[in-house]
């Protein structure tokens, strides 16, 4: 079994059950019987246990194997391709899995401590006992999770008054808006047409030059994370977005975010670095709450519930 069919491995075991051929056609593990889920989950356990392990060693993806065999690096030698178009990133890209493993926040205010305390990555405390929302039923990652997470394709499309960013995984989609505007002010709030906090915010952009795109984003409802580390945010945080495009197959995305409820400096998200796919294919990758249900009663909680966060 290739484990990178079922998504990214996360610091813990958890599956994440649906995939596809790359011809548009998803398929699960198709377990129909309580014989094959007993083998199927076994040997998912066997393989996600032992990459998960690798990638906590490491904190990457090693060197060779189904880990590393994405299209991402399958693409690393590439080429520049030619020079960028000027403010175009239409099309399909490929990316790293991950790039949310090496965050280090800043200290955090007594606020954020409290927040944080209260979060159970799967990381420390499995599959069976996260408060993880994701990794136990599928919620939505939201933003800017779903750019630091499972970042394996994203595809952008021009508007006249937006561009709307794409995700391979789960088919999340995000406007961002070209036409001048504000980012809204007092989400959530009680004043009269204050708008809802939303899993994928709101985001407003420019063009800086002819090859840099910079997004804000804010608005983010409070349920999500913002890595499998279970660090916070408020709905008044803004993250930063600086898109750099330096040729024709090279993109790179830098992600901050400020939150001074939370955190006392500005929080560093990472780098990430997109590849353009040559023949603009993206998979389909989802997170079905049904087979993650099956996996939560056959594999994760009867293997993982009462362990010690350290076990």
């Amino acid at each position: 079994m290739n484990p990178s069919r079922f998504g990214a491995p996360s610091l813990g075991i958890s599956a994440r059950f649906g995939t596809s051929d790359g011809l548009g056609t998803r398929k699960s593990l198709g377990i129909t019987t309580p014989a094959k889920c007993a083998a199927a989950a076994l040997a998912a356990v066997l393989v996600l246990s032992a990459a998960a392990i690798s990638l906590h060693a490491q904190g990457q993806a090693p060197a060779g194997g189904a880990l590393a065999n994405t299209q991402y690096n399958k693409l690393q030698n590439s080429g520049p391709g030619g020079p960028a178009p000027k403010r175009d990133f239409t099309g399909s890209w490929a990316g790293p899995i991950q790039i949310d493993s090496s965050v280090v926040p800043p200290p955090l205010t007594p606020f954020g401590q409290k927040l944080l305390s209260e979060n159970k990555p799967e990381a420390q405390y499995h599959v069976a006992d996260t408060n993880d929302t994701f990794a136990r039923m599928c919620d939505p990652l939201g933003f800017p999770r779903n750019m630091v997470f499972e970042i394996r394709g994203i595809a952008f499309a021009a508007m006249a008054d937006r561009i709307i960013v794409l995700n391979q995984y789960q088919r999340a989609w995000r406007e961002i808006w070209m036409d001048g505007r504000e980012l809204p002010k007092e989400v959530g709030s009680t004043a009269k047409g204050a708008p809802d906090p939303r899993y994928y915010g709101y985001s407003v952009g420019h063009w800086e030059g002819d090859n840099t795109l910079v997004v804000d984003t804010t608005g983010l409802d409070e349920k999500t994370w913002l890595t499998r580390a279970g660090y916070p945010h408020t709905v008044a945080a803004v993250v930063h977005e600086r898109y750099v495009r330096t040729d024709h197959n090279d993109l790179q995305l830098t992600l901050t975010l400020d939150d001074p409820k939370i955190y006392t400096q500005t929080l560093k998200l990472g780098t990430a670095d997109f590849k353009w796919i040559p023949d603009q294919q993206l998979e389909e990758q989802m997170c079905i709450p049904s087979e993650m249900l099956q996996y939560l009663t056959i594999v994760a909680d009867p293997a993982g519930a009462g362990l010690a966060p350290d076990k």
